[in-house]
């Protein structure tokens, strides 16, 4: 009987800690119910949305019973109540205080305003954002965001969503909200109503849907944030397109917003700036992104040309060499010299869909999937490093009994070929390096703060999936070691190439041609680190121009 007792008590204190706590939200004004109203706990992840009907089930067990509950939406008051209180309200109303609405009249003439657009435009299928409620319960909920910086007072005329695939049978809830900024990052919605819409299909337009805003008078200046939120879930999934190299947030309901560094949502706004305003935000394009980011430019209409092209995945022209760890894979065009093209960091064949056809026209060009890139596999365990990758650009080219071998290589790829030159000098013909480094340190301090960060997040994870990209990040991050002695033992002849606004830094790029005895050194005007994307036609000529020069 006793043991039984204890089981009661036990019984009776789990379901006392097991509180789901129901109700209906109601707007006290209009005794009415709200729809859709996110109901969460303050600087947590925990939260639920109720329903069409006002209608909520939300989970606290476990919670402080002096934590917050909050419950925000543009046009009501927001409420807040302790975890303690709130179960109170189990299965009763939970009634929203409308805000008193203030009008403010906008005397601008019509002349004054010009149109403006802001943001990410990229249409890109190969870069993408989910929206997958059936494979990720747990953060579809989420929120996205993105910044921007009006320079002048602007009125916001619609806010666009570039969608790359719509896939479901019912139409999709949507919240868009206008976020004020705090220490970087979004803080209070500045919107007097709510904005949701119900995204069907054929409401998207060339991969684009317009939400029209213009009548709801919106204005902005300053850093803002434009976020949109999915609040119901849906049998289907959406794509959006993205950005990489941008910086976009997300959080989950009352969670804290996290900058999501690898690509940023094709969120983009058509305004009306007033050109006579004042002007005293020091930003030209309305869209604020002033850290590592910025350095590298959009280059998604790059990556989608490249994908509509074979190179990457011809069969004709591919094939494997298998080494240790490694099966290298390797796609040969045209006849002649032999001509090597070595890509980035987390690159592949592909990236070279500019220069390919141009070259092959004059030179046996072999372009190689670094191994553990593209597709080329590793199965080893080890870390990532430049004289690997040159181990295996030699063991190539005896494959393909090539006794002297030119290389192009881009960023890593460049690096890569100083190492090839280091060690196999007596296999290289001539060099031409595309924003290579002999050292971490040449990298620009904010790109390799952003790795850094990056890192550490990673690392944080412990995903196992993430091994690969984990050891093509710590590559950047701790090589290559070449010294100047080293760079001083280079005697082939070599071309450098840098952009004026490249992530590597300028003083480093001129070391590299300086200590490399009769290097040539060329840098492109308003050019960036995607000079084989963005200078493509001057970049080929160069190429050219330098390989047939006689010793």
């Amino acid at each position: 009987m006793k043991k039984l007792s204890v089981l009661s008590f036990i019984l009776m204190a789990s379901v006392f800690n097991a509180q789901v706590i129901s109700g209906t939200i109601i707007s006290k004004n209009e005794n009415q119910p709200v729809s859709y109203v996110k109901i969460g706990v303050e600087k947590k992840t925990t939260g639920t949305i109720s329903d069409g009907k006002g209608n909520f089930s939300i989970d606290l067990t476990g919670l402080d019973p002096q934590q917050k509950i909050k419950i925000e939406v543009p046009g009501y008051e927001l409420y807040e109540e302790t975890v303690q209180n709130f179960r109170k309200n189990n299965q009763q109303k939970v009634f929203l205080n409308e805000k008193t609405k203030t009008i403010k009249e906008v005397a601008i003439k019509p002349k004054k305003l010009v149109d403006k657009n802001w943001g990410v435009n990229t249409k890109t299928k190969s870069v993408l954002y989910f929206v997958n409620p059936g494979g990720d319960k747990a953060g579809f909920l989420g929120e996205t965001a993105l910044e921007f910086n009006a320079k002048k007072r602007s009125k916001i005329k619609n806010i666009n969503l570039n969608i790359a695939r719509y896939v479901s049978t019912e139409p999709v809830l949507m919240r868009y909200s206008i976020y004020s900024e705090k220490s970087g990052f979004p803080d209070k919605n500045i919107l007097d109503e709510e904005i949701t819409v119900e995204l069907t299909e054929d409401m998207i337009k060339d991969g684009t849907y317009t939400l029209d805003v213009n009548d709801r008078n919106i204005w902005v200046q300053g850093k803002f944030f434009v976020g949109i939120h999915f609040l119901k879930e849906f049998n289907g999934s959406i794509k959006i397109s993205a950005a990489l190299f941008r910086t976009g947030f997300i959080r989950e309901f009352y969670g804290d917003w996290k900058k999501m560094t690898i690509a940023a949502p094709a969120i983009n706004i058509d305004v009306k700036m007033d050109k006579n305003g004042d002007n005293n935000i020091p930003v030209e394009n309305g869209y604020s992104d002033d850290s590592a980011e910025a350095l590298i430019p959009d280059i998604s209409k790059y990556i989608e040309e490249s994908e509509k092209t074979k190179y990457g995945r011809n069969n004709e022209a591919g094939n494997h060499l298998k080494l240790q760890n490694t099966n290298l894979y390797y796609e040969i065009y045209g006849d002649g010299e032999p001509l090597m093209l070595l890509h980035g960091n987390s690159g592949s064949i592909k990236d070279y869909y500019q220069q390919i056809p141009v070259l092959s026209k004059q030179y046996k060009v072999i372009a190689i999937d670094t191994r553990g890139q593209g597709k080329s596999t590793d199965t080893s365990k080890k870390d990532f490093t430049y004289t690997m990758f040159a181990d295996d650009v030699k063991a190539l080219a005896d494959e393909l009994k090539l006794k002297k071998v030119n290389i192009v290589g881009w960023s890593d790829g460049g690096n890569t070929g100083l190492e090839f030159a280091m060690k196999y000098p007596e296999r290289l013909n001539k060099l031409i390096t595309v924003g290579a480094n002999a050292f971490p340190e040449g990298v620009d301090d904010r790109l390799a703060d952003h790795f850094k960060n990056k890192m550490h997040v990673m690392k944080a994870l412990k995903d196992s999936g993430k091994f690969n990209e984990e050891r093509l990040l710590k590559i950047m991050l701790t090589e290559p070691r070449m010294s100047v002695k080293d760079l001083n033992k280079i005697k082939n002849k070599v071309l450098v190439i840098a952009g004026d606004k490249d992530v590597i830094k300028r003083e480093h790029t001129e070391l590299i041609a300086n200590e490399i005895s009769g290097a040539e050194l060329k840098i492109y005007q308003d050019a960036t680190h995607m000079i084989p994307f963005e200078n493509a036609d001057q970049l080929n000529t160069d190429i050219v121009n330098f390989l047939e020069k006689s010793n």
